[in-house]
């Protein structure tokens, strides 16, 4: 008697949890492919996107998936190496069959993965590419990332050109330098079509290995040439190198820095403390203006919560909002489309304006954002390595553009001081 209702009670339980089952459990999952820079100098923010998607898979499958279907993410760790790029995306189309692919994290990321998606004619969202497009014209890939309008090379370094040319007197050399890399190649040519309209002399114009170890010699080479600007593309690993060798030499200019990626990371400005002083660089998103929507602050808690947990950027300003966003873009398509067709997801990504945390976006020719929303911000006030004072952007006045524009540049540059 006993045994038979203990028998009963379990299959009552279980008769229980299956009626509070998803209604899609036993569907077959929609997965989205990936490579990621999980490892490598890159990962510091690569870990960063990868928590927000899973922080969007989480949410969606909580809400029942897409077109009544559970979404499953599946990726692999591209190492922050381009060579790894093209078996990744291989084995996710051949092997893996997904459904649908996006690309990982960054400009050098994204280039050789584009070529695999054009042959398989898949639609393809990229994350922070730097007009990747412009060599492929394919007509189905759109870049997530806040550089844009009709020159979006130009437009990831217009800030700092913008702010250079408003000193006075108005500055006349520059010295242009960068990884001979994917990113720092299509920077420092966007940086050229600016110094032309500026009327600026370049006095140095060099680029270095990916794998270069010691930048004193290069920060030397920049002093000798005496620039009133110095513009470095560079990636994080020649970052930091470039700033602690540029505070080894002592360089002096009135402005120094434009487009180097990796201050941006709170691991990093931590890192460096008091060495970003005087710093102007470019950023995406600070909790300011109107990117501080509610509903990117509360994007912003819900990851701040997993942070800690997931060992990756405490504060997650930079990356985390564009890839929960890109994810966004990609979940309304398919729900609009009511379907994994490749063409039809490209058509409705050409006309639509998506509403996502990272603010409202629409794609124009080459798959760019139509409006470029960069800032230009330089670091002022740092006093240590201190996590919470990059809490508030205090830290990161911003110069550019006028509307968010919080405070004024202070120049010149020296890092002797």
């Amino acid at each position: 008697m006993i045994s038979r209702w203990i028998g009963g009670v379990i299959c009552a339980a279980m008769l229980l949890l299956a009626g509070l089952a998803p209604a899609w459990a036993d569907e077959k999952p929609i997965t989205i492919g990936f490579g990621m820079a999980l490892t490598g100098g890159l990962a510091p923010n690569g870990k960063a996107a990868l928590l927000a998607m899973q922080i969007w898979e989480e949410e969606i499958n909580a809400k029942g998936g897409l077109l009544g279907r559970p979404v499953k993410l599946v990726y692999y760790d591209d190492q922050s190496n381009p060579s790894t790029v093209p078996g990744i995306y291989t084995k996710l189309l051949d092997v893996d069959k997904v459904d649908l692919v996006v690309s990982g994290y960054a400009t050098n990321m994204v280039a050789p993965a584009l070529p695999v998606v054009m042959q398989h004619k898949r639609t393809f969202l990229s994350l922070l590419g730097l007009a990747v497009n412009s060599e492929f014209n394919y007509p189905n890939y759109f870049a997530f990332t806040p550089t844009g309008g009709p020159h979006p090379k130009q437009s990831f370094s217009a800030g700092f050109f913008g702010t250079a040319m408003a000193l006075t007197p108005k500055p006349t050399t520059i010295a242009l330098v960068g990884a001979d890399a994917e990113f720092a190649r299509n920077a420092l040519e966007g940086a050229h079509e600016l110094v032309k309209e500026a009327g600026l002399k370049i006095v140095y114009d060099k680029t270095y290995p990916p794998t270069t170890a010691d930048y004193t010699p290069i920060v030397r080479a920049i002093q000798a040439t005496n620039p009133d600007l110095v513009f470095v593309a560079s990636y994080p690993p020649d970052t930091v190198g470039m700033i602690r060798a540029a505070h080894e030499v002592g360089l002096k200019a009135r402005l120094f820095g434009g487009g180097m990626v990796g201050l941006q990371s709170t691991a990093i400005k931590q890192q460096l403390g008091p060495l970003l002083n005087g710093i102007v660089d470019y950023d995406f998103w600070l909790p300011i203006g109107s990117f501080a929507t509610p509903e990117a602050l509360d994007f912003l808690k819900r990851y701040q919560a997993k942070a800690g947990g997931a060992g990756v950027d405490a504060l997650g300003y930079y990356l985390p909002p564009f890839a929960y966003s890109y994810m966004q873009v990609l979940a309304q398509s398919v729900e609009a489309t009511k379907g994994l067709d490749q063409a039809k997801l490209a058509e409705y990504m050409r006309k639509t304006t998506f509403n996502t945390v990272a603010g409202p976006v629409k794609f124009g020719p080459g798959g760019e954002w139509t409006e470029a929303r960069v800032l230009e911000v330089q670091f002022h006030g740092v006093k240590s390595n201190d996590l919470d004072q990059f809490r508030d952007p205090k830290t990161e006045v911003v110069l550019w553009p006028s509307n968010l524009k919080s405070g004024d540049v202070v120049t010149p540059y020296d890092a002797g001081k």
